[in-house]
């Protein structure tokens, strides 16, 4: 059952927000990450199994050696993954 209420509905509005902000898509999908871990770690969210491995593939898709710049295939997946995960918070 999806997660409901204030916090829920602010949590969801602050991720989607952050999809839209200008700036460096890996480092905006940083972002996008840890505003979901904040809201899973405060109850405000509920954790799912698919979340979980979406964020899994996210986390991969931003690794990064020491001085490696990220940017092309890695933005790219990084913007599909957060486009899957903002369909997907809808059942947080």
């Amino acid at each position: 059952m999806a997660s409901s209420g204030p916090a829920a509905e602010a949590a969801r509005r602050d991720f989607r927000a952050s999809l839209e902000l200008k700036g460096h898509a890996v480092e905006n999908a940083r972002t996008s990450a840890d505003i979901l871990e904040r809201a899973f770690d405060s109850g405000a969210l509920t954790r799912t199994e698919r979340l979980d491995q979406m964020l899994d593939d996210l986390a991969v898709a931003l690794e990064q050696d020491e001085g490696q710049k990220l940017g092309g295939k890695s933005a790219e997946a990084a913007r599909f993954i957060l486009r899957a995960i903002s369909r997907e918070l809808d059942n947080a």
